[in-house]
């Protein structure tokens, strides 16, 4: 933190230098436009020797005892870089380097196409011609440099100090837009600031960079060494053939920009075998960065190309398509370190950046397609690109950073669903748990990881979350932890909104868990005080009844129903039931039951498990066992039952057949008793049927598929 101050603080210097050096610079005060065959035109001046000359053009320049030399708009070509004409850019330079050297003299002649000859002195340019474009054009080059020293020194490898060279000569880049934007006839010396092969060999060694970079990040290719040989190779050679002169040289601005194009489709094409090799989110997004760079680079190009076409050299829409592309370009360098941080504002910087290079090509393209004015041809283009702009933005921040909001609705519908199966299965919790992360983030590979953090952190750049799975008890801590890689299977890089989203998400699960524990303690000990109640209270008062019996026949119906008293209250205070063991109980019960009757009992018990029945399941199974005896000896007057229990798996059948008297159980009125015995399968999440048994009687079937889901 001290060195970045320091370097900050020291930047912040450098460039209140700069702003005063150039506002010393000499200029005239007078305003120009271009007008037809590149004459250049004077429009305002507060001189008063140039205030009757307003709208005569101006044809030479010279000084006291020194040649004359032409002029004409070509001086209000501000970015000779992008001039793809090299005649017409060199003669731009030629004309702003000569004019700085005769301002420099501190006098001045202006020669006018009417034959009068004004000499003006020169004044320095001060603040207020800096440009508006100065401050924040400049500002935003020191903070690439620091961005850059940022991600150095917090990793210094090959792969960050690639970032840093893009960075930097990006920034140079944007220093030398700001200083040629200054407003004022002519261009400061020294008079490489114009020049072609600084401004080219920067953004080449910008491209080649980039591929070394992605051929070394997310994965390091096999083929990296020669990949990098082969870009940085660019730029010596597009150097060496325009010094070289000759038929090259004339068209070294095209060669450039050429350069530059086929180093961005060769980043484009690395960084694509990258994510075929390893379906890494982060190689994914850096192939959206990359494709979007190219198109704007290409949109970019096109526009410069058309407004040479319209009107060579004169044109301002040259300067407005390139400093828009510098600006989109330098918005995703300062985007690309911070990925998984959400930062919304460089994301809408690097859209509205993008939205400067695409209004600036319709300005050219309506002014040549429909030969209109340029304030029309900016209103409409405006109006469209701000169209575009709010019709397609959610989508491009969808695509460009894989950010994806889930919806409300779905992630209750999966909690509540998570909840519920770790309240039936508490021992399943991580399993259960992992189960949720997946379906919320569908991430390509879930790794358990030695490493525990105290919440959820994004690692990798956005290419993975360690998640700590933290216990469902009431301390909640960590029981461990997973790490879950590439989200939305490979297609998106993890955030610190989906860090956030995973801890909110297991606190809710846990309290839910929690509370469902508490819950059910509440019931358990409710259960046991209706237990503790029903045993002294109406058991002792069913013992006296029975002992004060005026007949053995009541005496003994009083002895059973104390048995099934018993057997309730047992089952109300009990913590488990297994299931052999209540298949017993149910068995001894309607034993006693059907022989009091004189009714036979078959009994049948098949079961591959023996499974920790719920009190929920007990009570059910029993009350739904003994509402089917009943009906069967009450009402059917049946001399055999033949009761069956299939327990094969998860799946639960009981089968409960009689030979009584009963018949057509579909025109049924389903009271309390069947509906009771319903609504208790229903419950359990099965099915129920009667259906007539031949040679007579009833058969009740039910089904439930997940009766034993649990270990």
């Amino acid at each position: 933190m001290r060195a970045l101050l320091l370097m900050a603080v020291a930047g912040g210097l450098a460039l209140i230098a700069m702003g005063r050096w150039l506002a010393g610079t000499p200029t005239l005060d007078a305003r120009w436009a271009q007008g037809e065959g590149q004459r250049l035109l004077l429009t305002d001046s507060a001189d008063p020797a140039l205030d009757s000359l307003r709208g005569q053009a101006l044809v030479a320049v010279s000084i006291r005892d020194g040649a004359s030399f032409a002029v004409d708009a070509r001086l209000l070509q501000r970015w000779p870089r992008w001039q793809m004409d090299d005649s017409a850019r060199g003669a731009s330079i030629a004309q702003h380097l000569a004019l700085a050297r005769c301002l420099a003299t501190g006098h001045i002649r202006l020669h006018f196409e009417s034959g009068q000859v004004v000499e003006v002195p020169a004044i320095e340019r001060g603040p207020e011609r800096l440009g508006l474009l100065f401050g924040p054009l400049a500002t935003l080059a020191l903070l690439l440099a620091l961005i850059a020293a940022v991600v150095v020194m917090a990793r210094p490898q090959a792969r960050t100090a690639l970032f840093a060279a893009i960075s930097l000569s990006q920034s140079a880049s944007l220093l030398l837009i700001a200083v040629e934007g200054s407003d004022g006839l002519g261009l400061p010396e020294p008079g490489w600031l114009g020049n072609l092969p600084l401004r080219a060999t920067l953004d080449l060694c910008t491209g080649a960079a980039i591929v070394h970079g992605f051929a070394l990040h997310p994965r390091r290719l096999l083929q990296a060494p020669r990949i990098a040989l082969l870009a940085w190779s660019v730029a010596p050679a597009w150097l060496l053939l325009v010094l070289a002169g000759g038929a090259v040289a004339v068209h070294g601005g095209w060669l450039a920009q050429a350069g530059c194009l086929a180093l961005g489709l060769a980043a484009t094409a690395v960084i694509h075998h990258t994510y075929r090799l390893s379906r890494d989110a982060y190689a994914r997004v850096m192939q959206r960065f990359a494709v979007g760079s190219v198109a704007a680079l290409v949109v970019a190009t096109l526009a410069t190309a058309l407004a040479g076409r319209m009107a060579p050299g004169g044109t301002d829409m040259t300067g407005w398509a390139s400093t828009a592309w510098h600006l989109f370009f330098a918005s995703v360098l300062l985007l690309v370190p911070w990925l998984s941080r959400g930062r919304r504002l460089m994301r809408e910087f690097s859209m509205t950046a993008g939205t400067g290079i695409l209004a600036s090509a319709l300005v050219v393209m309506l002014m040549s397609a429909l030969s209109i004015g340029i304030f029309s041809a900016l209103a409409l283009a405006s109006v469209i690109a701000l169209g575009l702009y709010c019709a397609a933005r959610l989508w491009f921040l969808k695509h460009l950073i894989g950010h994806r909001t889930l919806p409300t609705e779905r992630t209750f519908e999966q909690l509540y669903r998570a909840a519920r199966e770790v309240q039936a299965r508490p021992q399943k919790y991580p399993q259960l748990l992992a189960e949720l992360l997946r379906e919320l983030f569908e991430p390509l590979e879930v790794l358990s990881v030695e490493r525990v953090p105290v919440r959820s952190r994004v690692i990798g750049g956005g290419s993975a979350l360690l998640v700590p799975l933290r216990s469902s008890e009431d301390d909640g801590q960590p029981a461990g932890a997973m790490a879950l890689r590439y989200a939305q299977q490979g297609e998106r890089l993890f955030t610190l909104d989906d860090a956030r989203l995973a801890d909110r998400v297991i606190d809710q699960l846990r309290r839910a868990v929690a509370y469902d524990q508490a819950v059910e303690r509440g019931r358990t000990e409710e259960r046991l005080r209706i237990a503790q109640d029903l045993h002294d209270d109406i058991g002792a008062r069913l013992l006296t009844l029975m002992y004060q019996a005026p007949t053995p026949e009541l005496e003994e119906y009083i002895r059973h129903t104390l048995k099934d008293l018993k057997t309730l209250t047992r089952g109300l205070a009990a913590t488990e039931h297994r299931f052999s063991h209540a298949a017993a109980e149910w068995k001894a019960d309607l034993t006693q039951r059907l022989t009091v009757a004189h009714v036979g009992l078959g009994w049948s018990v098949e079961f591959d498990a023996d499974p920790v029945l719920t009190v929920v399941q007990w009570s059910a199974l029993t009350r739904v066992l003994r509402e089917l005896v009943t009906n069967a000896l009450y009402h059917g007057h049946a001399a055999r039952i033949e009761i069956a229990f299939v327990l094969l798996g998860p799946v639960l059948e009981l089968r409960v057949a009689d030979d009584g008297q009963g018949r057509h159980p579909e025109s049924w009125a389903h009271g309390l008793g069947l509906g009771g015995v319903r609504k208790r399968v229903k419950l359990m999440g099965g099915e129920v049927v009667w259906r007539e048994c031949d040679p007579c009687g009833i058969v009740c079937s039910m089904r439930i598929p997940e009766f034993a889901s649990g270990p």
